[in-house]
């Protein structure tokens, strides 16, 4: 099962305009206007991609991300047509806006680590004092990250964003009210299934003037749940909280000395670390769709993609 995975494509689709290739999904535009995003098997940590492809990763991703963008069209425009695979997700082009909006519920992950230095600001964002980590916050706080070509994405206040020019107020403001919304409705849908939405991340476009919703919401890879049941008890002891998220490969790597700082090296994964991957986030597509996974034929992933992908895009007459 190990080498049945989805770490790189080189399609060539009719019509086929461009292709980007990110740390973990591959972007085929098709006649300038519409995007075949491809959720590949890589994993990124700390803004490294990590040497093996995880079985079942993408198709996971791609299913979470489709099912949310689904219900929450009534939120906040989406760029979704359609879903023609399990690995992969059909929308139309935007122009991506360079600021990711980063919301947070609970001091928990990159929040809690700067806490934990002393700061007490995250983004023109004021920390009240007294806090542990995976406390929730007073109410959700908004900390968003500039947009990098490469490498690390930088954290950047409300005010730097508009004094800078680098977004216009009236989108910004939108855009802040629209991740508001969207994570209410996912704290909501994950309260349904016994979870707490911890912290999350929305990508907005423009399309003919208006902002609009891009890329994946509610994965396992743009946000941290923690289990519900057990929450109270495990903070009032100061415990760990169960969570399903990529932080525990975050943690891993910690452990084994890498934390993508210069001059550190990538550690190997064992086999054991991959498959324990797979299972996670299998496990949180059941919990957080209340589903059963069922897994994508591997024996030709790369022919089921480009013909699914084909057939759809000529039914929808876009080829």
């Amino acid at each position: 099962m190990l080498n049945e995975t989805i770490t790189s494509t080189n399609f060539k689709f009719p019509k086929q305009t461009n292709v980007y290739r990110g740390k973990v999904r591959e972007v085929y535009t098709i006649d300038n206007d519409t995007m075949v995003m491809v959720a590949t098997d890589r994993i990124s940590a700390f803004d490294h991609i990590l040497p093996k492809g995880i079985p079942f990763k993408g198709q996971v991703l791609n299913q979470v991300a489709t099912m949310f963008l689904e219900a929450t069209r009534d939120i906040v425009p989406n760029w979704l047509i359609g879903a023609p695979d399990p690995s992969v997700a059909v929308g139309y082009a935007c122009e991506p806006v360079r600021v990711e909006m980063v919301i947070r519920g609970y001091l928990a992950g990159h929040s809690a680590r700067e806490y934990a230095l002393g700061k007490r600001m995250l983004c023109g964002v004021v920390l009240p004092e007294g806090m542990k980590e995976n406390d929730r916050f007073p109410e959700p706080i908004i900390t968003p990250a500039s947009k990098a070509e490469e490498g690390h994405d930088e954290d950047i206040s409300r005010e730097d964003i508009l004094k800078n020019g680098i977004v216009p107020q009236e989108i910004y403001e939108k855009m802040e009210a629209y991740t508001r919304a969207l994570f209410q409705r996912g704290t909501e849908m994950a309260a349904e299934r016994g979870l707490i939405l911890v912290d999350t991340k929305y990508e907005f476009g423009i399309r003919n003037g208006e902002v609009i919703l891009i890329d994946e919401i509610h994965t396992p890879d743009s946000s941290r749940y923690f289990y519900a049941d057990g929450y109270e008890e495990r903070q009032a002891k100061g415990e760990n909280q169960r969570q399903l998220s990529k932080e525990f490969v975050r943690q891993w790597l910690i452990e084994n000395g890498f934390q993508g700082l210069e001059g550190q090296v990538m550690p190997e994964m064992p086999d054991s670390f991959v498959e324990t991957i797979t299972e996670r986030y299998i496990e949180l597509y059941e919990k957080i769709t209340g589903n059963t996974f069922e897994k994508g034929d591997t024996s030709n992933i790369n022919k089921r993609i480009e013909t699914n992908v084909a057939v759809f895009l000529m039914d929808k007459g876009i080829i």
